[in-house]
């Protein structure tokens, strides 16, 4: 009898993997589908048939997230979409942008919950930030500050529902370019972006982090594990005169970051840093590339 059953188990295992590896070759062509669309997107001369193009994109994408067990199908090929799924694997976010004629850019994109291989879960994000006035709002799914999301932060705290930290790139206009720091929370079926989850100066009452400067500078925006933190260049005219004028700002070569301390995001200013020797130090022309912090907190 247990050599039946071990038949049995072993026949419906092969048949489960038989079943993965069709629903892979699925995903498969969707991802390759969604490659030349979006090759046609970027090629396209104008805004309408950008978003034409943008259009059929998205239809095909929900098309493929339909297909079961989507949610662990990586889309490692499809380039110009990031996929991140939170550490914990509740949910993971898609997100890219599509580029204007006039130099500015349009958000798309989606948090996909994992429902273990159950009905497809969507929270279409909305890109609101044209028509939103209060860029410290707490928003929604529907009324989202577009950003093409790199990394979630999950941070847990006593009995506190948990939330998440995102990072993100923002390009803004031909001049200047943005990063956001972003708070998202769920409360049951609500999405909520945006939090006064940080603490330091002149940070009371925020809701998120809104870094913006010069289209001709890097930023770096980024989770130091070694640091165990939240590491950012500080930005700052480079011109007293240009206060206050974003699209002249730029790295001063100090770096600050916040670190999750009692559920907060607590700044940290001034942070030492230092080049992590490499045989090829002498060749690279920007000396704060690769840098790691090495005070510890």
């Amino acid at each position: 009898m247990k050599l039946k059953y071990c038949g049995i188990l072993i026949i419906a295992l092969l048949a489960l993997r038989t079943q993965a590896q069709q629903s892979n070759k699925k995903m498969d062509v969707f991802q390759d589908s969604l490659i030349r669309i979006a090759t046609s997107t970027i090629a396209a001369e104008t805004d309408v048939k950008k978003t034409t193009s943008n259009s059929i994109f998205i239809k095909t994408l929900v098309e493929a997230l339909k297909m079961q067990n989507s949610f662990t199908y990586p889309f490692d090929s499809l380039k110009n979409v990031s996929v991140i799924p939170s550490p914990d694997r509740s949910f993971r976010i898609l997100s890219w942008y599509v580029q204007q004629e006039n130099g500015t850019y349009r958000y798309f994109g989606t948090i996909q919950m994992n429902t273990g291989g159950g009905p497809l879960k969507l929270y279409p994000l909305i890109d609101q930030t044209d028509n939103i006035t209060d860029a410290n709002a707490v928003t929604n799914h529907q009324k989202w500050f577009g950003a093409r999301y790199y990394e979630i932060v999950p941070v847990t705290s006593g009995n506190r529902k948990p939330y998440y930290v995102l990072l993100g790139w923002k390009g803004n206009t031909s001049s200047s370019t943005k990063k956001v720091i972003e708070i998202l929370s769920f409360d049951q079926e609500q999405v909520i972006f945006g939090a006064p989850v940080f603490d330091g100066k002149d940070l009371q009452h925020k809701n998120r982090v809104i870094f913006e400067y010069t289209k001709s500078n890097a930023m770096t925006l980024k989770v130091d594990q070694k640091a165990g933190m939240i590491v950012f260049d500080h930005l700052a005219p480079v011109d007293a005169e240009m206060e206050g004028r974003y699209e002249f700002y730029a790295s001063d070569g100090t770096f600050d970051g916040f670190k999750i301390i009692g559920g907060k995001l607590k700044l940290q200013e001034g942070l030492e840093l230092n080049n992590d020797p490499h045989t090829m130090d002498e060749q690279y022309a920007d000396p704060k590339k690769n840098v790691k912090p090495i005070r510890k907190f």
